[in-house]
């Protein structure tokens, strides 16, 4: 029985293939294993949802399966947004080391 949600031959390949994955050994490490794994996960949560929009969608919720996508995929933020929420922490004396490397990164992408 195939599921809704297989991945294909190709995909399976193109995940493998990225994970650098040494065939002659024969034993995958758990850093090839992990990538393997995150990468069919978020495949499949991403097929699933996008599932979900599109019934959300024939159902007459548009609005809602846009707003679902939003909430379950944000984008990640910006250096300008990251560095401005170490701001924040800086002044209110909860500032990192890493946070000093964020600062740095985001003075460097200014213009001169």
């Amino acid at each position: 029985m195939n599921h809704p949600i297989t991945p294909s031959i190709e995909l399976i390949t193109t995940i493998v293939s990225n994970s650098n994955f040494d065939p002659f050994k024969k034993v995958a490490t758990a850093e090839v294993l992990e990538h393997i794994i995150t990468k069919a996960a978020q495949w499949g949560a991403d097929q699933e949802l996008e599932a979900c929009c599109e019934w959300l969608g024939q159902e007459g919720w548009s609005g809602e399966s846009r707003q679902l996508r939003a909430a379950r995929r944000p984008k990640p933020s910006s250096l300008k947004e990251q560095a401005l929420e170490a701001l924040d922490r800086m002044w209110n004396g909860g500032s990192t080391h890493t946070d000093w490397g964020l600062f740095r990164r985001a003075l460097e992408q200014l213009d001169d």
